[in-house]
């Protein structure tokens, strides 16, 4: 098949496609005309990658693990793969630590600013409700 339709059978665009190729996450048959000739199997990596991808994996990380892939995104155990994705997993455990972190400041911030503009709901006024 064509890029545009494993663009369509994917959901992916041909421009992103293209860039899995520069990355080394797809390697398409060539035709003699120069163009690209996909596979079912490279439908299916596309859908792991989207997947990998959606999962927090940068595509140096992607690289490593597709060829270990089954299925959707099934790991099979290949060497330094268990080891790439435990660090990964450190480093969105820190990213979440941190925006966790993050969001608490910006929270107290927020209080602070209320309460100093009166604006804190404990400090709201009660509307008055018109007599009926």
């Amino acid at each position: 098949m064509l890029i545009g339709e494993l663009a369509e059978r994917t959901g992916t665009s041909e421009r992103l496609l293209r860039y899995y190729e520069r990355a080394g996450l797809l390697r398409p048959e060539r035709l003699p005309n120069g163009y690209r000739a996909y596979t079912e199997s490279d439908a299916a990596a596309v859908r792991r990658i989207r997947a990998l991808l959606a999962a927090g994996l940068p595509t140096r990380i992607i690289r490593q693990v597709l060829p270990c892939t089954t299925g959707t995104v099934a790991v099979q155990p290949c060497p330094g793969v268990l080891d790439a994705l435990r660090g990964q997993l450190r480093a969105l455990d820190r990213r979440s630590a941190e925006l966790a972190a993050a969001r608490e400041v910006l929270r107290a911030t927020i209080a602070g600013a209320e309460v100093r503009r009166g604006d804190h709901p404990q400090h709201r006024p009660v509307p008055q409700r018109p007599d009926m």
